[in-house]
């Protein structure tokens, strides 16, 4: 065995107030670190290498719990130490955590200005890669009843279906809607292909009686509202 995997101890070699199982009845969840309470969902780690280690690398390489949300099976698996068990445990907690969020209104974050809008997603999307479109659904007193992602890709007039951007809200009965995507450059400055997609969408919104409240373009910790320069909106 090398030095440094004997600076690893297993967690049965931990001293029991240390183990996070053990913590976790005696102090609650709460105090529990993200990667402990990973540790605990996961259940074992590797050889050398305990399972807090694996919860500690796992929020290192997706930068935290909201990457990790929307990392793919197959991308978590593609971590040593994560096989498609533990990938779908994790996916199911966090995706339990995720509805517990939309069971409760009140604690369902509330839009009151674009603003309010991008640090729900700027945080993830300027970090893509590639261009994505999410769709933000809301309920009557704007309050985020889900975030939808829709697109992976070029995001255009010629790609992007009017239908699917709606479908969600019609089926979940929304009252309005915001639509979100990232520019992969940094730059969100608007295009005129992103000025015709919002004017679809605004059109679209008014015959199916879904307003379409803002089209936030996502740059490098940047944003533009495309309702606030009136750009595609009336």
């Amino acid at each position: 065995m090398s030095d440094s995997v004997a600076y690893r101890p297993l967690i049965q070699d931990l001293p029991a107030d240390e183990r996070p199982r053990e913590r976790l009845q005696q102090y609650g969840a709460a105090a529990l670190s993200n990667a402990e309470l990973l540790a605990i969902i996961i259940r074992m780690g590797v050889e050398g290498q305990s399972a807090v280690v694996l919860g500690q690398q796992l929020l290192a390489h997706f930068n935290g719990l909201r990457g990790l949300a929307q990392a793919s099976i197959d991308e978590i698996c593609a971590l040593k130490g994560v096989g498609p068990a533990k990938a779908v445990q994790i996916k199911a907690a966090l995706e339990l955590g995720r509805r517990l969020i939309v069971e409760a209104p009140e604690e369902r974050p509330q839009i009151t200005s674009p603003a309010d809008a991008a640090n729900l997603v700027m945080l993830d999307m300027s970090l893509l890669e590639q261009e994505h479109l999410w769709v933000l659904l809301l309920d009557t007193r704007n309050h985020v009843v889900d975030v939808v992602r829709l697109y992976q890709g070029s995001v255009n007039t010629s790609l992007v279906r009017v239908a699917e951007i709606f479908r969600e809200a019609i089926k979940r009965n929304c009252v309005a809607i915001i639509v979100a995507h990232n520019h992969p450059s940094g730059d969100p400055t608007p295009s005129p292909e992103d000025v015709r997609l919002t004017r679809q969408i605004y059109e679209a919104g008014k015959l199916l009686d879904i307003e379409l409240l803002d089209h936030l373009i996502i740059g490098h910790q940047r944003f533009v509202s495309m309702k606030e320069r009136g750009l595609g909106f009336g």
